[in-house]
């Protein structure tokens, strides 16, 4: 259904699977993530579920949730030049010159490899040895991390949001609408965090323990003169 609304066509049976795979490896992320946590501390405000899940939802901009996009225009640039005669690694090196400083789709805070990203290139190869798809956008995921390892001199391995790009690019999704799966995708978890929370009760939930106690360490006070006089001259 979400092929025949975005595409206007149905997918064949093996384009439906891969495309299934990609949107539920991206469903949960864990309450560590800033929309997951947003979600439970609405929750915890009063407001229904649609008002926590659109709460969550709005936040997956550039910074959290568009990674994805990112990457898939750097995969199309490489991928363009590499079709106009470039070398596969001329290609990648050039778009990742181009591209962020942050490479979108690379490296994990958590994990020296995401575990998730070389299951979905196993699964675009096969599909690609079906004839599914070309495999292309792999390669060129594949060449970025090649490059990355030797410029950098360890690895900076290919994250989620790297993989799921690959399976919407080799599936023909626009970039811009990668983010939208993706938000498809990561409002399952939303859901299901947003639920749990209002079955736990408990009001007002913070982004930070309640035993943690702040210390000021702002500007020194700065005492108002509401009657007119000189803010400064404690007299006045």
């Amino acid at each position: 259904m979400i092929w025949l609304m975005t595409r206007g066509a149905l997918p064949s049976e093996a384009e439906a699977k891969l495309l299934e795979c990609a949107l539920v490896a991206a469903v949960d992320h864990g309450p560590q993530a800033p929309s997951i946590a947003i979600a439970r501390m609405a929750a915890t405000c009063g407001v229904g579920l649609n008002n926590a899940m659109a709460s969550a939802l709005n936040v997956l901009g550039d910074v959290h949730g568009g990674a994805g996009e990112q990457a898939m225009a750097v995969y199309l640039d490489a991928e363009a030049a590499w079709r106009d005669g470039a070398t596969l690694e001329a290609a990648v090196s050039n778009a990742i010159d181009r591209a962020p400083r942050y490479l979108p789709g690379f490296g994990h805070r958590f994990h020296p490899v995401d575990p998730r990203a070389p299951r979905l290139l196993e699964l675009v190869d096969a599909a690609a040895a079906e004839g599914t798809v070309q495999g292309r956008f792999a390669a060129v995921a594949r060449a970025i991390e090649a490059v990355l390892e030797a410029r950098k001199g360890n690895r900076i391995p290919m994250n989620i949001d790297g993989a799921t790009a690959v399976i919407f690019a080799e599936l023909g999704f626009p970039p811009p609408l990668a983010r939208g799966l993706f938000c498809l995708s990561r409002a399952v978890g939303i859901l299901a965090h947003a639920w749990e929370q209002t079955q736990q009760g408990g009001r007002n939930k913070g982004p930070v323990p309640p035993d943690f106690i702040w210390t000021y360490d702002g500007p020194a006070v700065n005492h108002v003169d509401t009657k007119g006089g000189d803010a400064s001259d404690p007299s006045g």
